[in-house]
């Protein structure tokens, strides 16, 4: 061992005892922004992979509603037959009498309805040079809302700003069943008008569809598009389970659009859903 006399006292130099504390802070500083990087990225790969369980989970109700579809597709296309039949003998029987003409006219009307329904469910996967055809915007909107005007239900149309070319996309089945349910939905709760407003640019392209109805229940709004999550009461006649939305939403997000949900400024005067696509994903399909 090195000789120490007592009661001698070592000075260390300035610049030595500097740089030790230098090197502690440092270490401590860089300790602890190691563990809260380390804490953020496990955060963010929980999120994710929270985020994933979710897609997947929203994928594997649609995959089996597909099945679903398909099955009672095929289930339903032997009655409806019948009730065509049927009606069209009631209409043959009754078509000139002022009391049930009408009606039976309209359920006639229906019932080829449920069954273009049906062929258009059971031809997705099997159409191929149709719905390979190109669809200008604007003809995409006429197309959805074309189904949708008989109903005493005002249907305005109102073209917003355009910069550029008009987008022109693939005829996408999905994209077209999406935006369909959306203006059903939109007529079916409003009060006399639904109003339609588009618009795109070079890097956007979007639509806007809102009614005069009650808008969105407050409790229910930030869950809407979830399965099983409907915004009608369960006693209103035709309230279903809100797979409709669901599939919607689901369809339209495949195919690169974002979906928002709001109510009108006053409360119980409309709603107002938003989709919106980055222009390159919606000429794309």
């Amino acid at each position: 061992p090195l000789p120490w006399g007592g009661g001698t006292d070592l000075p260390l130099p300035f610049l030595y005892v500097f740089g030790v504390w230098i090197a502690l802070v440092s270490s401590i500083a860089f300790t602890g922004i190691f563990a809260w990087r380390v804490a953020q990225e496990a955060r963010l790969l929980a999120t994710a992979l929270s985020e994933t369980e979710l897609v997947l989970q929203r994928e594997q109700h649609l995959s089996a509603l597909d099945g679903l579809a398909a099955a009672a597709a095929h289930e339903l296309g032997t009655p409806l037959a019948t009730i065509s039949l049927v009606a069209k003998e009631m209409q043959r029987a009754l078509g000139e009498d002022p009391r049930f003409g009408e009606d039976v006219a309209l359920l006639r009307t229906q019932s080829e309805r449920c069954r273009e329904i049906l062929k258009r469910l059971t031809s997705l996967s099997s159409e191929s040079e149709v719905h390979m055809a190109r669809l200008p915007f604007t003809s995409l909107i006429e197309e959805v809302i074309a189904p949708h005007r008989d109903f005493g239900i005002a249907i305005k149309l109102e073209p917003g700003p355009q910069s550029g070319s008009e987008p022109v996309a693939r005829r996408n089945p999905g994209v077209i069943y999406g935006l369909g349910n959306l203006v059903e939905n939109a007529v079916d709760f409003a009060r006399s008008t639904v109003t339609i407003r588009w618009h795109w640019d070079d890097k956007a392209v979007a639509i806007e569809l809102r009614d005069d109805g009650p808008g969105f229940p407050l409790e229910v709004i930030d869950r809407i598009g979830e399965p099983y999550m409907t915004t009608r009461p369960a006693s209103e006649a035709g309230g279903g389970l809100g797979l409709g939305l669901f599939i919607a939403k689901t369809l339209l997000e495949r195919s690169g659009a974002e979906i928002a949900f709001a109510n009108a400024s006053e409360p119980g005067i409309g709603a107002t859903i938003t989709i919106k696509w980055p222009r390159n994903a919606f000429m794309e399909g």
